[in-house]
């Protein structure tokens, strides 16, 4: 849901947001949740999203998704039809928040294709919840 910067900022200041960031320019957020007992919320934010979730729900998976090499990433964000400025930017963020992502003890995949970097989000997903003692709904008969 697109609100206005006004109203984006009142609904930070109420504690409305889980998680929320600016990034480059932009302010993105995800509200505040209460999911039904049992069932997993994945978010896709950034490093600053993730600290605030962190700080919220310290046994929280973080799964840090990386692109195989800065060229790769570039080559990607420009078949997407990325704008030269926002390429740059991008890749500039994308060093800085690799490191954020090894503070944060996140497990670092590197996506080289999407099938393989899906197979191994999915594992890290199963094995959280068998850490923790939960079992995935949907696979049950």
């Amino acid at each position: 849901m697109f609100v206005t910067t006004e109203q984006f900022e009142e609904r930070i200041k109420a504690d409305g947001f889980l998680e929320h960031a600016e990034f480059l320019g932009n302010y993105y957020g995800t509200p505040s949740l209460d999911p039904p007992d049992g069932r997993d919320v994945i978010l896709e934010i950034d490093v600053q999203g993730a600290r605030q979730v962190v700080e919220k729900e310290q046994d929280a998976l973080l799964l840090f998704l990386q692109a195989p090499s800065a060229d790769e990433q570039q080559a990607r964000l420009r078949r997407r039809g990325d704008p030269e400025e926002k390429v740059a930017q991008r890749v500039a963020k994308a060093a800085e928040e690799a490191d954020a992502g090894r503070e944060l003890d996140a497990q670092i995949i590197t996506n080289f294709n999407i099938d393989d970097t899906v197979e191994e989000m999915w594992s890290a997903i199963e094995k959280a919840r068998s850490d923790r003692g939960r079992l995935d709904p949907n696979s049950l008969d």
